[in-house]
C-alpha cells in the first residue's frame, strides 16, 4: 500500500486521485479504453466506502479498493492488458460479496467477469492446502469440481493465474501487522503453492518477492541473520561491484559491444537454500557479489563470456549454459563464477535484453490467447500451458484430489535436475527422480515397457537417482507391463506423482483375476518379511474396508491399497493375542527429547526449563533455548533481542526447543539377513542402516565357508512398522541378498 500511496496520490484521509492513477498506469501499459478502468476504480471506491459506513470493517486508507489498485499495479508491471487490470480492481469487491458478478458482467463485459470468476475458482487451492476440519480430501464433489474448473480456466486463459499471483503478492505484503497465526498461514500457502507457480510460469519478478517474504515469516531467525550479514557487507560489496563494472565497461567498449551492466541483488531465500543444499557458510556463497550484463544479440553473449574469462580466472564446475539448454520455464542466460579483483569470487550473468524480459516476466513477456495465434515465438508459452494440461490429465486419471497439493509442490520446486535423452534433448525432472520417472516423462508407453536403464553408457538399477547432465537410455521390452513393485514407496522406483499415476492407471485397466493373484503374492511377501502369521484374512479385509479377502487382494494388485497399510492393521489384530506388545517389540526408549511441562528439548537429557522474563513466550510463539549455568534451559521467543544477542555471542549454548507434543519413541527389533558372502557386504548393509538413521544396537555375523553364505542378526532401533518395512526393502535390494526378515523370538 505504501507504493500505491507514494506513486498514485493517496492522501492522508485515504482518498485516491483516480485520474492521476489511471494516467500513471497508461504510461506503463497500453489502455484501449482508459474510461473503462476509471469507471471500475470509481465503482470499487464507492463499494469500499459503503462497506466501511455499514459495518466499519476497514479503516480509511486500508480497504478493498486500495488492495485492488495494488493488484492492478503489480499486473501493470507485468505488462498485462486492460481487462486484467479492470478485473483486479473489482475482484475484492466481488470476493467479499459486495457486488454480484452478473452486475460486473453487465457493466464491464464477459471478459472481465470471466477473469474474476476464474480467480474465485482458484480459491479451491487454499481448501486443498488448508482442508477444512472434517472434510476428507477427495471426498467432496464440489471441491473436485472447483479444482477442475480452476485448471481448465488456467489453461484457457493464463491471465487468471497471474491475477491470483498478484492478489497473493498483495496479501503477503500486508500481513506484517497481523496475528502470528495468520502470518504463518498466508506465508505457508504462498511458499508451497504460489511461489512455485510463479517459478513455473517463469515470472522471476514475482517469484523472488514471494519467496523472500514468506521465508521471512516461516524462518524468521535465519532470515534476520542473513539480512544482517548482507547489510554488514553492503557498502563494501557495492564499492567492489562498482569497480568491476568500470573494468568491464572499458573492455566491452574496446571490443565494440554495446551492453547494459548492473550489480545483481541476491535474494535472501536463495542464499539460505544454497547454504543448506551445499552445506556451506555465508562467506562461501559466490553469487552474493554478482554482475548482470545485457546485450542485443545471442552471439554477443558468448563474446562477452570470452572477455570475462580473459579478464578473470573462471571457477571449474560453476558454468551453466542455459541459452543452449534453457530451463523448462523458458529461462535463458549464461552463468559463470570467476575469481575477480582482489581474489574475490563473484558470479556473472550474461543474457540478451529479450532473455532478461523473459526471466523477469515469463509468460507475460509474449502473449498468446486462443484465437490470436499469431506469435511465432510461442514455444515457451505453449510449454507452460502444456504443463497445466498435464496436471489436468493426471487429475482425471486418478479421479480424486488426494495428491494434487503434493504434485503442485513436488513437480515444480526450484531445485530440479536436467538430463539428456539419447538424441540430446533436455528433460527436466524433480530432484531424486529415477530412470522410471524419466521413462514416463518421455512417453507413457516407454514407461510401461521399461525394463532397465543405461546412464552415461553404464547399466544402472531402475532406482538409481539421476543427476543433472546424465544421458539416459531406457531399455524396453516388446510387452508393456509395469512392475507392481514400482508402486511400493519403500523400494524407491518412483519419485514423481505423474509416473505413479500412470502406473496406477495401467493396473486399474487389468483384469480382476490377475490383480487378486498379484495382490495376494505382494501381501504374503510383506507378511513374511515382517513375520506376521496366523491372520484371519476375512477379518483383516473388513478392517481395511473391503467385503472379502479377494477384494482386498484385488485392490493391492491394482495399486489402490498399499501393503504397508494392511500390514499395520494386521499388526494391530495380533496384539491382543499375546502379552508382549507386538508392534512395540519391547519397551520403548525416548528418542533424544526430554520433556518438562509443555516444552520439548532436543538432543539432551532431563533438564529443567524456565520461561524467560524478558519476552515471556506463550504457546504457539516461535521459541529457542539457552543453556544457563546451574538453572537449566531458559526459553525465549525467537525474535527476543536478548535471544538474538545470545545467538550471536554464545551460539554454542543455543539449543532447539519446541512446544507441546510427545517425543518420538524407538523400539529395538531384531532382523535376520541371509546372503551370499562377498567383499563389502557388511559395509553396504550398515550403510543402509546409517542412511535410514537407524541406530544399530548389536550385530552378529556367521559365515559358512562351504556354501559361501553369511547369516547376520542385527538389532536396530526403529520408530514404526512403516520404517521397518522400508528398511527391509532397502536391504533386500542389495546385491547377493538371499532373504531378509524380522526375527520372532
Amino acid at each position: 500500500m505504501v507504493k500505491v500511496r507514494e506513486d498514485y496520490g493517496v492522501t492522508g484521509d485515504g482518498q485516491v486521485d483516480i485520474d492521476r492513477w489511471v494516467q500513471r498506469i497508461a504510461e506503463q501499459v497500453h489502455l484501449e479504453n482508459p474510461d473503462q478502468l476509471r469507471l471500475a476504480c470509481e465503482k470499487a471506491d464507492r463499494i469500499a466506502l459503503e462497506a466501511f459506513r455499514e459495518d466499519r470493517l476497514w479503516a480509511p486508507g486500508a480497504n478493498s479498493f486500495h488492495t485492488g489498485l495494488e493488484m492492478a499495479q503489480v499486473l501493470a508491471e507485468l505488462h498485462l492488458d486492460q481487462a486484467s487490470l479492470v478485473a483486479a480492481v473489482l475482484y475484492r469487491a466481488v470476493r467479499e460479496e459486495r457486488v454480484e458478478l452478473e452486475e460486473i458482467r453487465k457493466e464491464f463485459g464477459d471478459e472481465v467477469a470471466g477473469l474474476i470468476n476464474g480467480v474465485q475458482q482458484m480459491a479451491a487451492i487454499s481448501s486443498i492446502h488448508h482442508p477444512l476440519k472434517g472434510n476428507v480430501l477427495g471426498q467432496s464433489e464440489g471441491q473436485l469440481d472447483n479444482v477442475r474448473k480452476m485448471l481448465v480456466t488456467m489453461i484457457d486463459d493464463v491471465r487468471v493465474a497471474l491475477i491470483k499471483l498478484a492478489e497473493r503478492t498483495c496479501a503477503i505484503r500486508a500481513i506484517k501487522d497481523t496475528t502470528p497465526e495468520k502470518r504463518m498461514k498466508v506465508a505457508r500457502e504462498v511458499f508451497d503453492i504460489y511461489a512455485p507457480l510463479a517459478h513455473r510460469l517463469g515470472i522471476g519478478h514475482i517469484k523472488w518477492e514471494l519467496e523472500d517474504l514468506s521465508f521471512r515469516y516461516l524462518h524468521a531467525t535465519a532470515y534476520k541473520k542473513i539480512a544482517r550479514l548482507l547489510d554488514e557487507k553492503r557498502l563494501d560489496r557495492e564499492s567492489y561491484i562498482r569497480r568491476v563494472l568500470e573494468t568491464l565497461q572499458t573492455e566491452l567498449k574496446a571490443s565494440g559491444i554495446e551492453a547494459e551492466l548492473s550489480g545483481r541483488a541476491k535474494h535472501i531465500y536463495s542464499i539460505w537454500r544454497k547454504m543448506r543444499r551445499k552445506g556451506i557458510d555465508f562467506s562461501q556463497v559466490y553469487d552474493v557479489r554478482a554482475v548482470r550484463i545485457l546485450v542485443p544479440e545471442v552471439r554477443d553473449c558468448y563474446a562477452v563470456l570470452g572477455i570475462v574469462h580473459s579478464l578473470w580466472r573462471h571457477i571449474p564446475n560453476e558454468f551453466d549454459d542455459y541459452i543452449a539448454n534453457p530451463k523448462e520455464n523458458g529461462y535463458q542466460s549464461l552463468h559463470t563464477a570467476v575469481v575477480g579483483e582482489e581474489g574475490r569470487v563473484m558470479e556473472v550473468q550474461i543474457r540478451t535484453h529479450a532473455m532478461h524480459e523473459e526471466a523477469e516476466l515469463g509468460v507475460c513477456a509474449h502473449w498468446l490467447y486462443k484465437g490470436t495465434d499469431t506469435n511465432n515465438k510461442s514455444s515457451g508459452y505453449d510449454a507452460k500451458i502444456n504443463w497445466l494440461r498435464q496436471v489436468l490429465e493426471w487429475q482425471e486419471e486418478l479421479g480424486d484430489l488426494s495428491g494434487l497439493a503434493d504434485h503442485l509442490k513436488s513437480d515444480f520446486v526450484p531445485d530440479r535436475i536436467y538430463v539428456f535423452t539419447p538424441e540430446g534433448h533436455v528433460v527436466d525432472l524433480p530432484q531424486g527422480a529415477t530412470a522410471v520417472d524419466f521413462a514416463y516423462r518421455v512417453h507413457t508407453e516407454i514407461g510401461h515397457s521399461c525394463r532397465g536403464a543405461r546412464v552415461n553408457s553404464r547399466i544402472v538399477p531402475l532406482t538409481y537417482p539421476l543427476k543433472t547432465g546424465d544421458q539416459v537410455f531406457i531399455l524396453t521390452s516388446n510387452n508393456p507391463a509395469p512392475s507392481r513393485d514400482w508402486l511400493n514407496p519403500s523400494l524407491g522406483y518412483i519419485q514423481t506423482s505423474r509416473a505413479r499415476a500412470k502406473v496406477t492407471s495401467w493396473f486399474k485397466q487389468q483384469d480382476r483375476g490377475r490383480n487378486i493373484i498379484d495382490g495376494r503374492a505382494i501381501l504374503e511377501d510383506e507378511f513374511k518379511r515382517l513375520s506376521l502369521y496366523d491372520l484371519n484374512l476375512t477379518d483383516l479385509a473388513k478392517r481395511v474396508n473391503y467385503h472379502s479377502s479377494d477384494d482386498m487382494f484385488a485392490a493391492i494388485g491394482a495399486g489402490d491399497l498399499r501393503p504397508s497399510h494392511v500390514a499395520n492393521v494386521a499388526q494391530q489384530m495380533l496384539e491382543p493375542k499375546t502379552e508382549q506388545l507386538d508392534l512395540k517389540f519391547s519397551p520403548a526408549r525416548k528418542s533424544g527429547y526430554s520433556t518438562d511441562s509443555d516444552i520439548q528439548i532436543r538432543g539432551v537429557g532431563n533438564l529443567k526449563t524456565q520461561v524467560a522474563n524478558c519476552c515471556k513466550p506463550l504457546p504457539g510463539d516461535p521459541i529457542g533455548g539457552y543453556i544457563t549455568v546451574g538453572r537449566g534451559v531458559t526459553v525465549h521467543r525467537q525474535d527476543c533481542l536478548t535471544y538474538l544477542n545470545l545467538q550471536e555471542f554464545e551460539p554454542n549454548r543455543i539449543i532447539e526447543v519446541n512446544w507441546g507434543g510427545q517425543p518420538a519413541a524407538v523400539y529395538p527389533v531384531e532382523i535376520e539377513i541371509e546372503a551370499y558372502d562377498r567383499s563389502g557386504l557388511l559395509r553396504d548393509i550398515t550403510q543402509v542402516f546409517s542412511n535410514s538413521k537407524c541406530d544399530v544396537l548389536s550385530l552378529q555375523t556367521q559365515t559358512n565357508k562351504d556354501e559361501n553364505t553369511a547369516t547376520m542378526r542385527v538389532t536396530v532401533e526403529i520408530s514404526s512398522l512403516e520404517q521397518l518395512a522400508r528398511l527391509l526393502a532397502q536391504v533386500r535390494n542389495l546385491p547377493n541378498i538371499i532373504d531378509v526378515r524380522r526375527k520372532r523370538s
